[in-house]
């Protein structure tokens, strides 16, 4: 989940053709678009949009169904399985990929001054939500714990994502992780979790998009306050 924005190509190539077909057709419907819908978004054959979805999974801008290569799980900050949020908008409704992406979608979709993101605690199923926009985080005293270290995310990027939730305190946090037997990972308040989601996917709706480098990525942890091993920083 390394990313970026950068100088957008004049005339892209197939490959950026199916992303921002399977970004575009997510951010206004809700869901991924099928290899035929994209073959006729961008002009080209369904193998050759196989074979470009096929690039863009090893190149992490997806997310492939290992049991069906046609099938798009996760195009970063879209799901399209349920991994524990809603993201409501004024008229489409998404499915959140976590926590941390749930936040940064009023952030990407600019028609969207805000979103209801609505979720359950993992630990004692009490429902949480919160309107969530652009100016200011939302209010509570809830927090999001993260499970998995970034150096580790992509070794099974459905599960790091599915375990980065929201908790009612950090009490719940402590109980979900005895019953579950899991080792705490990284807990940020809904301060910190705003920030940290607000600008991670300026420009992925954009032709050129790439992926941040682990240098400028760690300078934008730091810069949004967080800190440790976790996150590749200093404690």
């Amino acid at each position: 989940m390394t990313e970026n924005a950068s100088t957008a190509p004049t005339n892209p190539d197939g490959t950026e053709r199916v992303r921002l077909a399977v970004y575009h057709g997510f951010a206004r419907t809700g869901r991924a678009p099928g290899v035929p819908e994209t073959a006729a978004l961008t002009g080209l054959a369904p193998d050759r949009v196989r074979q470009e979805l096929r690039t863009l999974h090893a190149r992490h801008d997806l997310v492939l169904d290992p049991r069906d290569d046609d099938r798009i799980v996760m195009a970063h900050p879209f799901a399209s399985v349920p991994l524990g949020f809603s993201v409501m908008g004024a008229r489409t409704l998404w499915w959140g990929g976590c926590a941390w992406d749930s936040f940064a979608l009023p952030h990407l979709l600019k028609d969207e001054p805000d979103v209801l993101v609505a979720t359950r605690c993992p630990a004692c199923d009490t429902p949480h939500a919160w309107v969530v926009g652009r100016e200011a985080p939302p209010k509570g005293d809830q927090v999001a714990h993260f499970l998995t270290p970034m150096n580790r995310v992509w070794d099974d990027v459905v599960r790091s994502c599915g375990n980065q939730r929201l908790f009612c305190s950090t009490d719940c946090v402590d109980t979900w992780l005895r019953e579950t037997g899991q080792e705490r990972g990284y807990v940020m308040d809904l301060a910190t979790l705003w920030r940290f989601a607000g600008n991670w996917y300026t420009g992925r709706l954009d032709a050129g998009y790439t992926r941040r480098d682990p240098a400028a990525a760690g300078a934008y942890f730091a810069e949004v306050g967080l800190h440790g091993s976790f996150w590749g920083l200093p404690d």
